[in-house]
């Protein structure tokens, strides 16, 4: 019980943050929850949850994706540059972004696990190749996507857009294979201690294979959303979304060491960082001071997961402990407690 009230207190930090932002923006900009900017904003939203937990499952095996963005753009460009227009070729570019991905994955997780190369040098070089055969299809030209993917991820469920429709089913999925399967649990201790997986048995180079592979497929599901949502995706489509993944992942709590992290929390930190947006941009705000105070956000929710994993905010509240029956003197000052001669 106790381990399951500090899991929900280390992840639920951020669900408040998201509210005290709802009801700042709600008092100090009205507009920024209008139905306006609810429209335009919330189906990024429902992007951002699904590259935020791809992130997140390479955070929890011990690494940093820096080839989501490449993943993004050279999916939107695939699903809108291979049909041209044409709505009966769009279901075979979706299975050929979807096929490039998990090559591509799979060649990330190889060399990380097999070879030996940080993860964090090695995706950085993924994503120089994805963007490389991103401007050999395209030549930098963008194209507009089919009408039956605008149209899709135009629709409404229940009065809820489309991308944040798919974004909450993706993080349902994922939280509930994550904390309610034995795999799930199994992917958790093997990114919190490679060593002690070991020791318990556990294989687990197959868990990495997993984390990179299944996020190469989150984010070319992202990238596809995106291609519906904007029409036209440019070549570097998915830039602003490295940034952004990571701050998503560490404001909802995920300890960038590895291990157990809550694909909730992420949605939550996804939301948080996109309302962010809106209210900043609602105040009549320039990208350049957007930009910065995402930076701040996401250095905040870094020094403040660095305090709570070293236990510094528990040594500052923390009052000195003293044994009962203690005497201090006797401490201080030993020699008085026996014979003056």
């Amino acid at each position: 019980m106790r381990d399951q009230f500090s899991r929900w207190s280390k992840s639920s930090g951020i669900a408040i943050a998201f509210l005290l932002l709802v009801i700042a923006s709600a008092l100090v900009e009205p507009s920024s929850l209008g139905r306006a900017a609810l429209a335009a904003f919330w189906p990024f939203v429902g992007v951002l949850m699904v590259v935020g937990v791809g992130q997140q499952l390479i955070i929890q095996q011990r690494g940093i994706d820096l080839s989501a963005p490449g993943f993004i753009s050279l999916s939107a460009i695939i699903v809108s540059h291979m049909p041209n227009g044409n709505n009966s070729l769009l279901i075979p570019s979706i299975f050929l972004a979807f096929g490039v991905a998990i090559v591509a994955g799979f060649v990330n997780g190889f060399m990380v696990t097999r070879v030996g190369i940080m993860p964090i040098v090695q995706t950085l070089g993924m994503n120089a190749v994805l963007y490389g055969i991103n401007v050999a299809i395209c030549h930098g030209t963008p194209t507009q996507t089919t009408t039956h993917l605008f149209n899709f991820m135009n629709d409404h469920v229940f009065g809820l857009q489309m991308p944040f429709v798919l974004g909450v089913i993706v993080i349902v999925a994922v939280e509930l294979v994550m904390k309610k399967t034995i795999v799930g649990r199994r992917f958790e201790a093997s990114g919190a201690s490679e060593r002690a997986g070991l020791a318990a048995g556990l294989r687990t180079n197959r868990y990495r294979y997993m984390a990179y592979v299944g996020s190469a497929m989150l984010y070319t599901l992202a990238g596809v959303m995106l291609a519906g949502i904007i029409q036209q995706p440019d070549v570097f489509q998915g830039d602003t979304y490295l940034l952004l993944s990571v701050a998503a992942v560490v404001l909802g709590g995920t300890a960038l060491l590895g291990g157990a992290g809550s694909p909730v929390a992420t949605a939550f930190g996804a939301a948080f960082l996109i309302q962010l947006q809106g209210f900043v941009l609602a105040t009549g705000a320039t990208a350049a001071v957007q930009d910065i105070v995402q930076a701040v956000a996401l250095a905040i929710g870094i020094s403040v997961y660095g305090l709570r994993s070293s236990g510094g905010l528990s040594k500052f509240f923390k009052r000195p402990r003293t044994t009962r029956g203690h005497n201090p003197s006797l401490v201080s000052n030993p020699v008085s407690t026996g014979s003056s001669t």
